[in-house]
């Protein structure tokens, strides 16, 4: 493709947390996702239980973290939280690449996230997804880039891509599955799978090391699930909130 990343942040379909007259691209000089308060090999989950679990005592950087959930990546989003808040005031983009709805803005801001460092990619096909992740995580104006694949079949090559890319700058990549994906071969870092609210298990992590279901407590920062907590309906959030919807 001739095209660049800009392409697609420039779309009428690409909302970006700002107001049109402030669509900028955020300051690539600004500190990355691997500076601050954690190493440069990972970023602390902010849960102490699974840290304990990880390899890299964090999410790592530097490659992609698969997550396989059933319900679309919608029982997992709370697991993130904690690292979104770490990494919020950046001023680096925080991307949602093809998400099935649309993230709740009042129970972001209300977590003290930067709505004016959201962005959300609407990719037209399955060529475009890949592309858009690519190029999200090749650029240093990201901090995390999350994305959802779904039930598609994926070449190891394409994901390798997606690695290799996520290696260029030590960006945060989520990519989330379907249960379909849970035994397929991944060159990910790290593969998670959520069983259920709280209820976290490691397939596979530098290390080799695997772990039984790990509950995350419940006195820790992860919001209740319910249909407010994270996303909600395209439409009914776009009638709640319609400064928090792709632009015309």
């Amino acid at each position: 493709m001739n095209y660049l990343l800009e392409d697609i942040f420039r779309r009428a379909d690409t909302w970006q947390g700002m107001s049109q007259k402030d669509r900028v691209f955020l300051d690539p000089s600004a500190p990355s996702a691997n500076a601050g308060a954690h190493s440069a090999q990972a970023i602390a989950t902010g849960f102490d239980a699974l840290d304990a679990q990880l390899y890299s005592s964090g999410w790592p950087l530097g490659g992609c973290i698969e997550v396989i959930s059933d319900q679309c990546g919608l029982d997992a989003m709370g697991v993130f939280m904690p690292t979104m808040k770490k990494l919020s005031g950046q001023s680096r983009w925080q991307v949602f690449i093809d998400p099935p709805y649309t993230p709740y803005a009042p129970l972001l801001a209300g977590e003290g996230i930067d709505l004016q460092e959201i962005m959300l990619v609407h990719p037209r096909n399955r060529e475009e997804l890949l592309w858009s992740v690519e190029q999200a995580l090749r650029s240093s104006t990201c901090s995390t880039v999350f994305a959802w694949l779904g039930a598609t079949d994926y070449r190891y090559a394409e994901l390798r891509k997606i690695q290799l890319a996520a290696a260029s700058h030590g960006t945060l990549a989520i990519l989330f599955r379907s249960s379909e994906a849970l035994a397929q071969p991944s060159p990910a870092s790290l593969k998670i799978h959520v069983e259920g609210y709280r209820q976290v298990k490691i397939i596979k992590q530098r290390g080799g090391i695997q772990s039984a279901t790990i509950p995350l407590p419940g006195n820790e920062s992860l919001p209740i699930v319910h249909t407010e907590w994270s996303f909600i309906d395209q439409l009914d959030n776009r009638q709640s909130t319609p400064d928090y919807r792709p632009s015309a």
